[in-house]
């Protein structure tokens, strides 16, 4: 970044998350990445240019490693002109959601982090004019807890997302329950993958965001968002799935172009481009494979019928590595806290520790190397603790990763673009993948995590639950109630 040639008018509101928020430029294929406080915590200059090269390390040293070379893009730490950043900070604040104006831009390092702009630039190099489609997916965590310290049954049945789902909507995060459910999108099963993504597409939250040529065309920030319009999302990808323009408008013409997305979509993410540290991890998937509050498996149920096979994901595909990540949380939070907590009583004894302990980093290939122990059997000593620890925060990571698909139509006899071509009904497109939101969950947050959990079990627990046992246990009394009477013919 040339100090002389920072203008603010050439840079524009991108989208924020809950610790960073992110700005692209108009021409270049690259995003500035900031980080955001809280009003009252303030950090220095030296913690924040840390913090961000503790990220970018991470992504380095530990993602690319277990996800693949070409699917992470760690970026680079950068300083930029101070006069800039609080002119830029002006430039975007109208654009920012309301629900995420309680903390502010970091204006006073001049620190940022500097990515490509994945909604636009891609893995391979391609010609610049070409129209760019861009999914991004928020698929959360892929499978049902299969520890044995978890003492609440329900986690046994019903997976994290379905059951926080209530808790969001009783408090005013969003107006509708989804009927999306991370393990349909996991199980490699096509029919249960289209219902997943359709789910998305109905109910987008901020699990679905889709792109063109670099500007949000659909998703939504929060509840006060407007209704996002399938009709309009239609009109704006019928160029990439039906070209020839062989298709009317209307429901029909809308129906067909959301299915082509879904079924492109769903081909690209069972699609292995990238081969990344084969066999790093190689933890089997345990525990139930449906989960019991996914609409897809009630419809069935109510028919009569079995839900479809875990037809089982592809090895080499992102879905695949991504949950093997995930499963690097092999206790649960119930399993993870007292181990947490043994941490914590030896760091008070021995406060000087937490450097090597590497609880802050630096995030390297010692770091790497100890994730990589999956042994379960407690030994009662702080290495342990602080192993499964810091495994069970590389998971959190994963489990809130984005997966962004960017989709370009296919130029035959273009040498220079050597991306993978996925086929659709009528166009051929070439498409890259990509993972973001790799910042390691922070040591912190696991107390907030282990009561987050209690309140979402507990909250459906006693009301989502607890209805249909009244359900139920009102079906078994009129059948009680029944009396066979047998006439002679």
């Amino acid at each position: 970044m040339e100090e002389g040639k920072m203008d603010e008018n050439e840079w524009g509101y991108h989208g924020e998350g809950n610790k960073s928020l992110v700005v692209a430029h108009a021409q270049r294929c690259v995003v500035l990445r900031f980080l955001k406080f809280p009003p009252n915590k303030k950090k220095t200059s030296e913690e924040i240019l840390e913090h961000l090269q503790n990220i970018v390390d991470f992504g380095k040293n530990v993602m690319k490693d277990f996800l693949g070379e070409n699917y992470v893009h760690c970026g680079e730490v950068v300083q930029l002109p101070l006069e800039f950043v609080k002119q830029l900070c002006l430039k975007i604040q109208c654009e920012r959601p309301e629900s995420r104006c309680d903390k502010d831009l970091d204006t006073l390092s001049g620190y940022a982090m500097c990515l490509p702009n994945l909604t636009r630039l891609q893995t391979y190099h391609f010609a610049e004019h070409r129209p760019i489609l861009c999914v991004e997916i928020k698929p959360k965590c892929g499978f049902i807890p299969f520890s044995n310290d978890v003492t609440h049954e329900m986690k046994h049945k019903v997976c994290r997302y379905c059951m926080h789902q209530h808790l969001k909507v009783a408090t005013g995060k969003w107006k509708k329950i989804s009927k999306y459910c991370p393990l349909d999108l996991y199980s490699g099963n096509k029919q249960r993958m289209h219902f997943a993504l359709k789910s998305l597409l109905q109910e987008a939250q901020n699990n679905l965001r889709i792109f063109k040529n670099g500007e949000l065309i659909y998703g939504c920030g929060d509840a006060l968002s407007p209704v996002a319009d399938l009709k309009e999302l239609a009109h704006h990808l019928k160029p990439f799935f039906f070209p020839s323009n062989g298709l009317a408008s209307g429901p029909h013409c809308t129906r067909a172009v959301i299915r082509e997305l879904v079924h492109v979509i769903t081909r690209v993410l069972l699609s292995s481009s990238d081969k990344g540290r084969a066999g790093a991890l190689r933890l089997g998937l345990q525990g139930p494979r449906v989960c019991e509050a996914s609409p897809f498996s009630r419809n069935l149920h109510h028919q009569g019928k079995n839900t479809p096979e875990h037809s089982g994901l592809p090895k080499g595909c992102l879905l695949y590595k991504t949950l093997q990540v995930q499963m690097l949380d092999q206790l649960d939070i119930e399993g993870l806290y007292p181990l947490y907590n043994r941490v914590e009583r030896y760091l008070e004894e021995f406060p000087e520790e937490r450097k090597t302990l590497q609880i802050d980093g630096p995030y390297d290939e010692v770091f790497y190397q100890k994730l990589l122990d999956l042994s379960t059997e407690d030994d009662g000593t702080v290495a342990f603790a602080l192993r499964k620890v810091q495994q069970y925060r590389v998971a959190m990571t994963a489990k809130d990763c984005s997966i962004m698909i960017a989709l370009s139509p296919y130029l035959q006899g273009t040498s220079s673009d050597q991306r993978p071509v996925i086929p659709s009904s009528r166009s051929r497109l070439a498409f890259s993948v990509s993972v973001l939101d790799l910042d390691l969950k922070p040591y912190e947050s696991i107390p907030h995590q282990y009561k987050l959990d209690s309140k979402i079990v507990n909250y459906y627990s006693k009301t989502v639950h607890a209805k249909d046992d009244t359900v139920r246990s009102t079906r078994f009394k009129e059948h009680e109630d029944c009396t066979l009477v047998l006439h002679k013919v």
